[in-house]
C-alpha cells in the first residue's frame, strides 16, 4: 500500500508539472516583462498580423545575416557549398578566424532566435484564445518567413549534402544502401559530406531516392544547384503542409488558423525543414495529407499517402497502421460502446479491423514496390533503419542513461564497455516506445486517433536512440491539428527549447565576450538583451484571458493596471 501511495504521489506531481511551470512562465513575464504592464483588453480583430509577420522576419533576417559571415559556425564553411558566406577558395579555409566577426554572427543569430520565438509563441497563444485567424494572412506570414531561409546557406546541419550525394549515387547507379557518398571519389558532392556519414548506407525511403536523383539529372550532376534543388523540394513540401493541416484540423472539429501557426509557422519547421532543407519536410506532408483524406473518409488516398510518407522515411508508417486500426464505417462509435458488453461483437470488430490492417499492407507494399522499382536499389533501407544510431547524444535519454551508467561504471573502478550498455538502454526505450504506442492504438477511438497518432510518433523520436530537432517536427505537427488541454504546454515547450539542442557557438561567444572590446561587448549585449526584451507590441495583450484567473491565483493582479493598456 505504502509502495501505491509513493506512485500515485509521483504521478500525481508528474501531471502538476506543466501547471508549476506555466505559473513560473507567468510570474517571469508580468514581472520582468513588457506585458505586465497592461491588463488584457478586449479583443479587436486580425488586423495586427502584420506586425508579428515583420517581427518575425526581422529575426529570421538576423538569422540570415549571421550566416553571412564566412566565419558562421552554424554553416559548412567550404568553397562551393553557397552562393555567399563560404571562403572564395579551399586555401581561405586555413586562414585565422576572426573573433570579431566570429562573435557578431554567434550574436546575431541568437538574437534573432530568441525574437522569433519570443514572436511565435505570443501568436500561438493569441490564435489558442481567439479562433477563426485567416487562412491567406497565415499563409503570407508563411511565405514572409521562408524567404530568408531559402536565401540563407543550408544552416545547423549537412544532411543536405548528404543527400546530394546519395542523389549522385543513385543517378550514376550506385547503391546507397550499400556503400556510402565516399564511394563517388573525387567528386564534389563528397567534401561536404560529413564524414560521419562518408561510409554509411542511407537510411531513406526508395522514393525518397528516386526523387533525389531526378533532381541531380535535371541539374546535370551540378552539386550546388542539386543542394538548391532539394530546399526547393523541401519548401514545396511545406507548402503542402500548410494546406493539408488547417482542413485536418478543421475536419476534427479545431480551428484552422490555429493549425497553421502550431504547424507551418512552427520554428522547427522554418528553420530545420527549410533552412536546413531536411527530408523530414516531404514525410510529414505527405503523412498529413493522409490523415486530411481519412478524416473525409476517403481512406485508400488516406492509405496511398501515408504509404507514400513511408516511402520516404519508415516512421510514417504508423500512420498506416493507425488509419486501418481506427477506420470504421458510420456507426462504429456505437458499435465500439458495446465491446465490453459483447465479446462476439468485440472479435467482429476484430476482424473488420485486421481487414483493413491488410489492406493497409496490401496497399503501401504495392506502392514501396512502386517506389523502388523506380528507384532500383531494392529494399536494402530497411535493413539501415538504425543507421541513425550511430550518434551518441545526451538529448536521447535512452542513449543518455547508457552513457551515465556507463561512466558510473568506470568512476567506481568497474571497465565495461559502452556499446553493449547502450544496446541495452536503446532497446528498453524502444519497447518502451512500442508499449505505450500499442496502448494509445487501442485507446485511439476514445482519445482521438489523430492525437493518439501524435504522441506515438513523439514517444519513438524522445525514446529512440537519438534525438534531433527535425526529428521533433513528426509528432508536433500532428499533435498541432490534434493537441488537448496540456499537451499545448509541452508543444510550446519543445518547439522553443528544441531548436537549441546541439546548437553550435554559445562558449564561443562567451569567450568572445570575455576578450571582446568595452564597446563591441556592450552592442553584443544590447542586441542580445533587446532579442529577449524588446516589446513586440500591443497586440501582445491578446495573448492572454481579459480574465486572467492564473494571474488572481498568483496573486499579481494587484500590481498591474486596471484598465486596458499599452506596452511600452
Amino acid at each position: 500500500m505504502a509502495a501505491k501511495g509513493r506512485m500515485r504521489r509521483i504521478i500525481r506531481t508528474a501531471r502538476s508539472l506543466p501547471t508549476v511551470l506555466e505559473r513560473l512562465i507567468v510570474v517571469l513575464e508580468h514581472r520582468y516583462t513588457p506585458i505586465g504592464r497592461f491588463r488584457p483588453g478586449a479583443f479587436e480583430g486580425w488586423g495586427f498580423l502584420w506586425q508579428p509577420a515583420i517581427l518575425g522576419f526581422i529575426a529570421l533576417s538576423l538569422i540570415f545575416a549571421g550566416s553571412c559571415f564566412v566565419e558562421s559556425p552554424f554553416k559548412l564553411a567550404l568553397p562551393g557549398t553557397w552562393f555567399f558566406g563560404v571562403p572564395a577558395s579551399l586555401a581561405a579555409t586555413n586562414l585565422p578566424t576572426s573573433e570579431t566577426k566570429l562573435m557578431i554572427s554567434i550574436v546575431l543569430t541568437y538574437g534573432g532566435l530568441v525574437l522569433l520565438l519570443r514572436v511565435w509563441m505570443r501568436l500561438a497563444e493569441v490564435v489558442k484564445l481567439h479562433a477563426g485567424a485567416p487562412d491567406r494572412a497565415l499563409y503570407f506570414i508563411v511565405a514572409l518567413w521562408s524567404i530568408p531561409m531559402l536565401i540563407a546557406p543550408p544552416l545547423f546541419s549537412r544532411d543536405v549534402y548528404s543527400y546530394a550525394a546519395q542523389g549522385e549515387m543513385t543517378a550514376r547507379g550506385i547503391s546507397p544502401y550499400i556503400m556510402g557518398p565516399f564511394s563517388l571519389g573525387s567528386s564534389p558532392f563528397v567534401d561536404p559530406v560529413d564524414p560521419l556519414w562518408g561510409n554509411t548506407p542511407a537510411p531513406y525511403g526508395p522514393l525518397f531516392l528516386y526523387l533525389d536523383g531526378l533532381i541531380v539529372r535535371s541539374t546535370h550532376h551540378h552539386q550546388l544547384m542539386s543542394t538548391v534543388g532539394l530546399r526547393l523540394l523541401e519548401l514545396a513540401a511545406v507548402a503542402l503542409l500548410a494546406y493539408a493541416l488547417p482542413r485536418l484540423a478543421r475536419a476534427l472539429g479545431r480551428d484552422g488558423g490555429e493549425a497553421i501557426v502550431l504547424g507551418a509557422l512552427n520554428p522547427l519547421v522554418i528553420l530545420t525543414l527549410i533552412g536546413g532543407a531536411h527530408n523530414d519536410a516531404l514525410m510529414v506532408a505527405l503523412l498529413v495529407t493522409g490523415l486530411m483524406f481519412a478524416t473525409r473518409r476517403r481512406l485508400w488516398l488516406a492509405l496511398l499517402f501515408c504509404s507514400l510518407a513511408a516511402a520516404i522515411k519508415a516512421p510514417a508508417a504508423l500512420g498506416l497502421v493507425y488509419v486501418a486500426w481506427t477506420w470504421v464505417a458510420p456507426g462504429g462509435n456505437e458499435r465500439v460502446a458495446r465491446l465490453r458488453e459483447f465479446p462476439i461483437v468485440l472479435l467482429g470488430m476484430i476482424r473488420t479491423r485486421l481487414r483493413l490492417l491488410v489492406a493497409g499492407a496490401m496497399v503501401s507494399t504495392v506502392t514501396l514496390l512502386i517506389c523502388t522499382h523506380l528507384a532500383g536499389f531494392g529494399f536494402g533501407w530497411v535493413k539501415n533503419l538504425a543507421t541513425p544510431g550511430t550518434v551518441r547524444s545526451w538529448a536521447a535519454p535512452a542513449t543518455a542513461l547508457g552513457m551515465a551508467i556507463t561512466g558510473l561504471c568506470h568512476s567506481v573502478g568497474i571497465e565495461v564497455s559502452m556499446a553493449p550498455i547502450l544496446s541495452v538502454t536503446r532497446l528498453l526505450g524502444l519497447l518502451t516506445a512500442v508499449g505505450l504506442s500499442v496502448f494509445l492504438l487501442w485507446r485511439a477511438q476514445t482519445r482521438g486517433w489523430v492525437r493518439s497518432l501524435g504522441m506515438s510518433l513523439l514517444l519513438f523520436v524522445v525514446l529512440g536512440p537519438v534525438v534531433q530537432p527535425w526529428y521533433l517536427v513528426w509528432g508536433l505537427i500532428v499533435l498541432a491539428a490534434s493537441y488537448q488541454g496540456r499537451e499545448h504546454f509541452w508543444l510550446l515547450a519543445l518547439s522553443i527549447t528544441s531548436p537549441f539542442l546541439g546548437l553550435p557557438g554559445a562558449r564561443d561567444l562567451l569567450s568572445s565576450l570575455v576578450h571582446a572590446h568595452l564597446i563591441l561587448m556592450a552592442v553584443a549585449l544590447i542586441i542580445l538583451m533587446g532579442a529577449l526584451l524588446v516589446p513586440l507590441g500591443r497586440w501582445t495583450q491578446w495573448s492572454w484571458p481579459e480574465v486572467d484567473d492564473r494571474l488572481e491565483r498568483l496573486g499579481l493582479t494587484t500590481d498591474l493596471p486596471t484598465s486596458p493598456g499599452k506596452a511600452q
